[in-house]
């Protein structure tokens, strides 16, 4: 298993005229994530990318328990539970500033060859960067 915390601060332009973090920006949020962990491995997207791999989104879930607020720090834990294949899982749960558990979600990306975009499964290199961090 494979985790990273990264802290997101719930901007004016997030929230809605109640002054709650709109359910829509919980995608990005999610988004954030999956950038901060890949840079955490010591990757980034774009250098995915440069080596002819994109990860398009498949599919989406997110669950809002408790709102959260505007200018409420927030910590988006990802989660990488099992090793990926043709697909990648990764698991969020968002906290705010109290520790609540504010929202829980997953993601699930495809791996394609950039030119043909045609599916693939995960680059041995890809892999390797997950095995040499994995906790069990």
């Amino acid at each position: 298993m494979l985790s990273h915390d990264c802290q997101i601060r719930v901007w004016y332009k997030h929230t809605d005229q109640m002054a709650i973090c709109h359910h829509s920006n919980y995608i990005c949020y999610y988004e954030a994530a999956r950038s901060e962990f890949l840079r955490a491995l010591g990757m980034s997207f774009a250098e995915v990318e440069r080596r002819g791999i994109m990860m398009p989104i498949l599919e989406v879930q997110s669950k809002y328990r408790k709102p959260a607020y505007f200018d409420e720090l927030l910590t988006v834990r990802i989660i990488l539970r099992e090793m990926p294949s043709t697909r990648i899982n990764f698991f969020y749960e968002i906290y705010n500033e109290r520790g609540d558990l504010l929202n829980t979600g997953m993601t699930q990306l495809g791996f394609i060859y950039s030119d043909s975009r045609r599916p693939c499964r995960c680059p041995e290199w890809f892999l390797e960067l997950i095995r040499s961090r994995w906790t069990e």
